[in-house]
């Protein structure tokens, strides 16, 4: 792409998305592209961690490394799975009856390495003859490719699958470090797609604003509307729709209810959804229904605010996860040592945590480096004991080489700011 004229990467720009649809005259996502950019750093992690293979059943990573998806429901039942042997292309060994004949229809660059998934979970007795038979499935081709001695990373753990691979004589490492590595640098194409989705949340943002928020709704009946628009506009999954009005933001209710929303309340939202090139949009805003803030609104909205920005900053090239935690609140993190998810920055691509997470509870003692292309949803809570309702606030990130650029732009409310 020649970029004289808008002088920085099209990807770095939030303001320019591409539709949805396919055409001749524009260069927009280009799934090819896409499909083979991925495939390659996940052979180039396996590569730098001496993996003889990658055995994958978590849907996204079976989709990053295949290009194949057939549905959320299907992601993590083990179901389906990929090979990915050393030096080879991927196998996919894909749910049998429809779902195989769909695969093979729908996915012509797999030319037709598509085989019989064995599934095996909630067989009752037969747990371990099945289980048996997908160890078969995936000795062979390990076999095929001379890999069978090597390490074989795996992705997640069933101890009835474990038993049987390692009955096959397989040495079982992990495979996360190897796809957590791919996966949290995003192609051109992976930020175009994140991109894409962030536009329909600010969009969906702005219709919550002005057009189904008011005194007298339910929490559910904005959680309805929400998934009606994302879902008419072609996502994949809406993931979960959080909303949290008056006191249900304070302890902060990380789901939603039917209670009735009245005048004064705050109400937070929390989109998380799956767009329609399968990647997510994850981000908050915090709105007054009715009145002016009080005093004490306004000083919590602008405390969230305040820290999320200035943790934001700190997501650039040459620093480390040390320097966004340390702009967070001290929270729960500190006190117990583990992660609230409410201080916090997630990587964010295929997956709603993609990767890595920035916390107190240890990024503050064990740093990570930031890296260009990472994409990240950072959020903070205004959270006290006592408050009547408090504020949260998200927003996507995408860290280029001059900085971070959010990716998710609907404005933050400029009464609370004042």
């Amino acid at each position: 792409m020649d970029l004289s004229f808008i002088k920085k990467p099209h990807e770095y720009t939030p303001r320019r998305v591409f539709s949805t649809t396919g055409t001749d005259w524009q260069e927009r996502v280009n799934f090819d592209r896409l499909r083979r950019d991925r495939l390659a750093r996940a052979k180039a992690e396996m590569e730098k961690r001496d993996l003889g293979a990658l055995v994958l059943f978590v849907g996204e990573n079976v989709r990053y490394t295949t290009g194949v998806f057939q549905g959320n429901w299907k992601n993590n039942i083990f179901i389906r799975y990929v090979v990915l042997p050393r030096g080879a292309d991927p196998i996919l060994f894909e749910t049998v009856g429809s779902d195989m004949e769909c695969a093979k229809i729908d996915a012509p660059w797999l030319e037709g390495r598509i085989r019989p998934a064995i599934t095996w979970k909630w067989s009752e007795g037969a747990e371990e003859l099945m289980a048996d038979r997908m160890a078969d499935s995936v000795y062979d081709v390990l076999k095929e490719h001379g890999v069978q001695n090597e390490p074989v990373g795996i992705d997640i753990m069933d101890m009835q699958a474990y038993q049987a691979l390692t009955r096959k004589g397989l040495k079982l490492v992990s495979a996360w470090p190897a796809m957590s590595a791919a996966r949290v640098i995003k192609t051109p194409d992976e930020i175009e797609l994140l991109k894409i989705s962030s536009a329909f949340g600010d969009c969906a943002m702005w219709k919550i604003k002005n057009e189904w928020l008011k005194p007298g709704v339910k929490e559910s009946f904005i959680c309805a509307k929400v998934n009606e628009f994302l879902y008419e506009n072609g996502f994949d999954f809406v993931y979960d729709i959080i909303v949290a009005s008056g006191g249900n933001t304070s302890p902060y209710r990380r789901w939603h209810t039917d209670k009735v929303i009245r005048y004064g309340d705050l109400v937070i939202v929390d989109i998380n959804a799956i767009g329609p090139g399968g990647y997510f949009v994850d981000f908050v805003r915090c709105f007054k229904v009715g009145g002016k803030p009080t005093p004490q609104e306004k000083a919590l909205y602008k405390e969230c605010a305040e820290s999320l920005e200035a943790s934001l900053l700190e997501l650039k090239p040459g620093n480390t996860t040390r320097d966004v935690a340390e702009k967070f609140p001290v929270y729960d993190d500190d006190k117990y040592g583990s992660v609230s998810l409410q201080q916090f920055a997630h990587s964010i691509g295929l997956s709603l945590y993609e990767g890595m997470w920035i916390s107190r509870a240890y990024s503050l003692t064990h740093p990570a480096e930031i890296k260009p292309n990472m994409c990240f949803a950072i959020e903070t809570f205004a959270g006290h004991p006592g408050l009547e309702q408090t504020v949260r606030l998200e927003h996507d990130v995408v860290v280029t080489d001059r900085g971070p650029e959010k990716l998710t732009i609907f404005p933050l409310e400029e009464e609370m700011l004042s």
